[in-house]
């Protein structure tokens, strides 16, 4: 609201992108309360505004009366013009296509884009992670509130009349959310024989504007305790009163779908309660049980990020160029991918190009992360991927110090992991290639005949050049140990 306060300030048009109509009325009210005192023009444009009133909107668009827009998809439509339009808001980011929101940039190259979203999708988020787009990730939670307990269970007509008959008895209200409108019916009638304390009422998007829009009032007005709706009510519908949700069929949701739907409630100070509920004549497929425990174990406050990310891991991070929001980057793979956009980022923004070590360093000895010192595989493999990344002494001296911070003092063969990494810096600033054993002699193989000779001249003879590729430092024979050779080669590396 203030970045749109300050666009509208300087004399630009707002258009806030919302995904769904209820979700523009809530918006629309909020925009017009904040900014009651002052000369600004604020409009909603949805299937809730009559044919002649969307006329006017359009109109008052292109002439530059309207400051602030609040619309569904209506806004990417061909026959919207803006007189001056400066900021577009994209709320529940995640719902929205590529194309309209490139739709939405393109009817203004200068445009300023903000988006707002609790699981960003794929796509936007690894943009994000290589600084194609600024990210700020809001972690403080407002005052007084709580996670919301999340469980997994069969569907439990009990467990059900226990949950609700809670909530009713402490003045709260309910969300059951079901996505098949062909049978919302019968399962209205089967919660009025559960629970037949709870006035019911049932909302989807099938049904008349008018008659929505009056079943949402009565809702948020009290004037009954349980909304059976459909997903719906997923985007960002502000409901204090209401902290118990049972999502029916919850196998059948994206991470993002379940963890949309699971803020709907505990939006005050009171404890909030969420049941995932699975048909229990049903095999889950190991997807979707994935995905089930990841929304159970992903409860604390700001989950949605580590969400996100586990998302852009399953389904890949999707085409920065097209508008593919999902899959892998099959010609040159993902690494590769990843490097050369985070090149062209650099350049881009002026930065120095960053370093790339490519030293092949075969010694003997075991250098590794051992089992009882990083138990699971997943940081692991993450830890292993920044080692091969660093490029400055200063850098593996901090890399040290987290391992120590994170995981206690290292075993030898980490230190020597961290050792080999300290060679490979090394022998980066002599432009060599690949150390190798070969027979008695440490084998160095370069790429710049003159680093090679002065290193050789700083060795005093150790040193020995053969030819213009291999350069080979003795050894004293089976005398030296695996500990001798490598800390032959790191004096050799560092000397001056």
């Amino acid at each position: 609201m203030r970045a749109a306060f300050k666009a509208v300030d300087a004399g630009y048009q707002v258009a806030v992108l919302v995904p769904t109509t209820i979700l523009a009325e809530q918006h629309l009210r909020t925009f017009t309360a904040r900014m009651a005192e002052f000369p600004i023009q604020i409009a909603a444009l949805s299937r809730f505004a009559t044919r002649k009133e969307q006329g006017g909107i359009v109109a008052g668009l292109a002439d530059g009366s309207i400051d602030i827009v609040v619309g569904t998809h209506r806004l990417a439509q061909p026959d919207i013009r803006f007189h001056n339009l400066g900021l577009v808001i994209i709320d529940e980011e995640q719902r929205f296509g590529v194309e309209v929101k490139e739709r939405l940039k393109a009817l203004r190259h200068t445009v300023d884009v903000l988006t707002m979203t609790a699981t960003p999708i794929p796509r936007t988020l690894h943009m994000s992670l290589l600084g194609l787009r600024d990210i700020s990730n809001l972690e403080t939670p407002p005052e007084d509130r709580l996670a919301v307990e999340t469980r997994v269970t069969r569907f439990n007509g009990e467990l059900i009349r226990h949950a609700v008959m809670r909530e009713l008895n402490r003045g709260g209200q309910i969300f059951f959310v079901h996505n098949r409108v062909q049978d919302i019916q019968v399962l209205a009638k089967r919660l009025g024989q559960i629970v037949p304390e709870a006035n019911l009422g049932i909302a989807h998007g099938q049904m008349p504007e008018n008659d929505l829009e009056r079943v949402m009032l009565d809702f948020v007005a009290h004037r009954f305790d349980l909304l059976l709706a459909t997903t719906i009510v997923e985007s960002g519908l502000d409901i204090p009163n209401a902290n118990t949700i049972f999502i029916d069929e919850a196998d059948r949701y994206g991470l993002a779908d379940l963890h949309q739907l699971r803020g709907r409630v505990g939006r005050y100070k009171h404890r909030a309660y969420c049941y995932l509920l699975v048909d229990p004549n049903k095999n889950l497929s190991p997807t979707a049980a994935k995905r089930l425990h990841a929304i159970e174990e992903f409860s604390d406050m700001g989950a949605g990020f580590a969400i996100a990310m586990r998302d852009l891991e399953i389904r890949g991070a999707g085409n920065i160029l097209g508008t593919e929001q999902s899959g892998h980057i099959a010609i040159v793979g993902y690494e590769l991918y990843c490097a050369l956009l985070e090149q062209a980022v650099a350049e881009l923004k002026r930065l120095p190009p960053k370093t790339f070590i490519e030293v092949d360093v075969d010694l003997p000895g075991q250098a590794y992360i051992p089992q009882t010192y990083v138990s699971d595989m997943r940081p692991k493999i993450d830890l292993y991927r920044r080692l091969a990344r660093i490029a400055t002494r200063s850098e593996l001296e901090d890399f040290g110090g987290e391992l120590l911070d994170r995981f206690g003092p290292p075993p030898p063969v980490v230190e020597q992991l961290l050792g080999l990494a300290e060679l490979r810096i090394a022998a980066h600033r002599w432009q060599i290639d690949t150390i190798h054993l070969e027979d008695q002699y440490v084998v160095f193989t370069y790429t710049s005949a003159g680093k090679i000779r002065e290193l050789a001249a700083q060795s005093g003879g150790a040193l020995r050049v053969v030819d213009g590729r291999s350069a080979y430092l003795p050894l004293n024979g089976s005398a030296d140990t695996p500990e001798d050779i490598r800390s032959r080669v790191k004096s050799l590396l560092q000397s001056n």
